[in-house]
């Protein structure tokens, strides 16, 4: 095509979550010349929306028992705190932390008793009781026992933006509703045209292998390659927001074998407190108009944390689609995710705790570096957009309740 850009690389990652930049940056430290190209904004979807939790498996051994899905994550929070203290690679000290660890503490039940000595088992991040003097102040009335555990929770948006800071000449827009158009290159891997608003001409890449990491974006992605997309499964959650004058607390109450709620706190940028609710009260959401849901939510943190006080706290609620790979259950898969369809690779982290495991993954499936002398050189075009930065669910437009 006249005056079509070329660029010849890799590896193509589509999907600027954590997955994929994570990724990115694992491929481009090991000499891998790469290109991520994003159709929205870098951290969009999953990533911008989740609560940032590392979990290291706690809430999947409220049976008593190491499952697969705990045995898979288990070795996670390990990593990723030492990836936050500069010890190994990727080094991501300039990412802001929400809080070093969380709280875990049960409803009066005695299941949920059962549960947390259950939780303890086989663990390398478990919980650590505190004497009552070391419980914060919210939990001070909550029956029972109050654990510490060691699972950091992340600022996403401050990971996407250090992430997009170390790879920002990697970094590509991309029009998703008019392309990629995909075929195999005559000389071995493949070829993608894609295009972006404001530019002229397409751009045409060449490359060796293609990663989709696009997360719900995936099935879209895959039938432009000419694949099934019968692969993916989508998990619905609708969570909770408070804002207000809220106590800094990031943690979960369980009731038996079953996160009741999972609670992370930030701050807006007004400085108001926000709390993101998750656990069962987002599951049970799903069935639930957004007033429907406040009203629940309000009872359900009401009876896990007795003499929580919401005066004058704002409500709101976000719809968020979980993308991963089809199980036969439709249950949550046990562990990360990478198949191989010739020189394409579709990946699902499952959960964000398992963005290094992923990269392990996909960097298995891939030859050796092999781009240069055929284009290594080439610069990225400097007319092309690059993606901007998600905003997260609280900063967004939204509708806010005072009165429900």
């Amino acid at each position: 095509m006249p005056g079509m850009q070329m660029l010849a690389v890799d590896v193509v990652v589509f999907g600027g979550g954590v997955a994929g930049l994570w990724l990115l940056d694992e491929l481009v430290r090991r000499g891998y010349r790469s290109v991520l190209l994003e159709s929205q904004a870098l951290g969009s979807g999953q990533s911008i929306a989740s609560q940032g939790i590392i979990h290291g498996g706690v809430k999947y051994t409220l049976t008593g028992l190491l499952t697969a899905s705990a045995e898979a994550i288990r070795e996670m929070p390990r990593i990723w705190r030492a990836c936050h203290a500069g010890e190994i690679e990727p080094r991501l000290t300039g990412t802001r932390l929400r809080g070093a660890y969380c709280y875990l503490w049960r409803t009066d039940d005695l299941r949920s008793r059962f549960g947390m000595l259950g939780a303890r088992a086989g663990l390398r991040v478990a919980p650590v009781r505190l004497e009552r003097a070391a419980w914060p102040n919210v939990l001070q009335d909550c029956p029972g026992s109050v654990y510490r555990l060691d699972e950091q929770v992340f600022d996403i948006g401050s990971l996407v933006a250090d992430f997009a800071q170390r790879n920002a000449a990697c970094l590509l827009s991309y029009d998703a509703t008019d392309g990629p158009e995909v075929q195999a290159d005559a000389a071995g891997g493949v070829r993608l045209c894609v295009r972006a608003p404001g530019v002229a001409e397409p751009l045409e890449l060449r490359c060796r292998t293609v990663v989709l990491a696009a997360g719900a974006g995936n099935a879209a992605l895959r039938a432009r390659c000419g694949l099934t997309a019968d692969t993916m499964q989508l998990r619905p959650l609708h969570m909770v927001l408070l804002r207000g004058k809220l106590p800094p607390l990031h943690g979960h109450c369980t009731d038996g074998a079953r996160t009741r709620v999972t609670i992370t706190w930030t701050q807006d940028r007004t400085g108001r407190d926000v709390w993101q609710v998750g656990g069962q009260v987002s599951e049970d959401g799903v069935a639930l108009e957004p007033r429907t849901l406040v009203a629940h939510a309000q009872a359900e943190l009401r009876a896990a944390i007795p003499g929580l006080h919401l005066r004058g706290v704002e409500w709101s609620t976000y719809r968020v689609d979980r993308a991963e790979p089809r199980t036969r259950s439709g249950l949550r898969p046990d562990d990360a995710w990478c198949a191989r369809d010739g020189d394409v690779l579709t990946v699902w982290p499952t959960k964000l705790a398992l963005a290094p495991r992923l990269a392990e993954l996909v960097l298995q499936q891939l030859p050796p570096p092999a781009a240069a002398g055929h284009g290594s050189d080439q610069p990225l075009p400097a007319d092309w957009p690059r993606p901007l930065l998600a905003l997260p669910p609280w900063e967004e437009p939204r509708t806010w309740y005072a009165d429900v």
